[in-house]
């Protein structure tokens, strides 16, 4: 799923921006919508799953991603594209918190960073061949790349039609709407979540300004090694990196260090001037991020009550919606406001203000974690 992912949304941003000259806004404008609507519906989404099981949810947002990728194949005007990324968006939405609940469901809590850790893996693994495949098979076409992209969840949710486990939620009073408002009351939750947005932003800014520098500086087969050594360093390095910050480090220093990691990684892109530079701060970018994602997912099932996990997961996709739609706009404004400005580092340094700000914010959401607690290892103490 992961790798027909990012073998078209690359795509996306240089056949309509390169290839069809759309302006920079409009096709961030169309990955946001995309965002919004997934991470938005994941609300939801999650709290379904806490009602009905995780497996149904899950096939149906595979078979309606399948049609919002093809679809896109087929635009050739703003409208339809925006309604085939809303199409795929409601698809995201459907599995998004869902799968996560389903690995909280089935996993002992000590297990828990290792799974998350693996499933990320699994995703970079597809970050590494999508591209590599869309780049393959650009040539003949967007359409046929989209269709081929597609294609992946169709096949997908027939795999997990077969072999994923019906899980059958118990019956429980807090779910549904007011599993929602539990998690939407607690207090050192939602601050976690809505500070997170920040951290957001800037990682979606690979699909967006890192992806039109690389395309700058070597060239629409840039996309390919971009997205290889982002993706690849995380597949090598990531179990053994937080498995060492899992010994040695507190949750809330790392997790700050990743962002700042992330955020200065974006600050010296801009002053790069050759792709070999640009794949080194990528490389430092990727360190932060492959930090980020087993903290945020192992720290989100510890606060969830076991009743609950679907609504927190689904509350918790709040910041990567809200961030990613938010990022994904921000990034094609700013590109176009520089150049008319004559300042093309503006949004390099706009994105490194938004770090410091996210660090901060989440030294003061992460206040009063319990020291005993560590990297990764929030699952095992409920």
């Amino acid at each position: 799923m992961w790798g027909g992912f990012f073998a078209v949304i690359p795509l996306i941003t240089v056949h309509f921006i390169d290839g069809l000259k759309w302006g920079a806004a409009s096709v961030g404008l169309v990955l946001g919508l995309r965002q919004l609507t997934q991470q938005g519906l994941t609300i939801f989404g999650g709290a379904w799953a806490d009602q009905i099981g995780p497996k149904p949810l899950i096939l149906a947002g595979c078979l309606l991603r399948m049609v919002g990728f093809v679809w896109m194949g087929f635009a050739d005007s703003l409208p339809v594209l925006l309604a085939a990324s809303l199409v795929a968006g409601v698809g995201g939405g459907l599995f998004d918190a869902p799968k996560n609940a389903a690995i909280t469901e089935v996993t002992r809590p000590e297990n828990r960073t290792r799974m998350f850790s693996l499933m990320s893996i699994a995703g970079n693994l597809g970050m590494v061949t999508g591209p590599l495949i869309g780049a393959a098979i650009i040539g003949v076409g967007f359409k046929v790349a989209a269709i081929a992209s597609g294609s992946v969840y169709l096949i997908a949710a027939v795999v997990m039609g077969l072999t994923l486990p019906y899980i059958r939620p118990a019956p429980k009073s807090g779910s549904g709407l007011l599993g929602l408002k539990t998690a939407m009351t607690d207090q050192r939750f939602r601050r976690f979540t809505l500070v997170l947005i920040g951290y957001f932003i800037l990682s979606t800014q690979i699909n967006v300004l890192i992806t039109l520098k690389a395309v700058a500086l070597a060239g629409p087969g840039a996309t390919g090694p971009l997205y290889g050594l982002s993706a690849g360093l995380a597949v090598v390095l990531q179990y053994p990196v937080m498995q060492w910050l899992e010994r040695r480090v507190r949750t809330r220093v790392a997790l700050v260090g990743a962002v700042l990691i992330v955020g200065l990684a974006l600050a010296l892109m801009g002053l790069v001037h050759s792709f070999a530079a640009l794949l080194a701060c990528v490389a430092l970018y990727s360190l932060g991020t492959m930090t980020v994602f087993p903290t945020q997912q192992t720290l989100t099932a510890r606060f969830a009550p076991p009743e609950l996990i679907g609504s927190y997961f689904g509350f918790g996709a709040i910041s990567l919606g809200v961030g990613g739609a938010v990022g994904n706009v921000i990034g094609g404004l700013l590109i176009d406001l520089g150049t008319r400005l004559g300042f093309p580092d503006l949004p390099w340094l706009t994105l490194f203000v938004i770090s410091l700000l996210t660090a901060a914010g989440l030294w003061w959401a992460l206040k009063g974690l319990p020291p005993a607690q560590r990297t990764g290892t929030g699952g095992a103490t409920p």
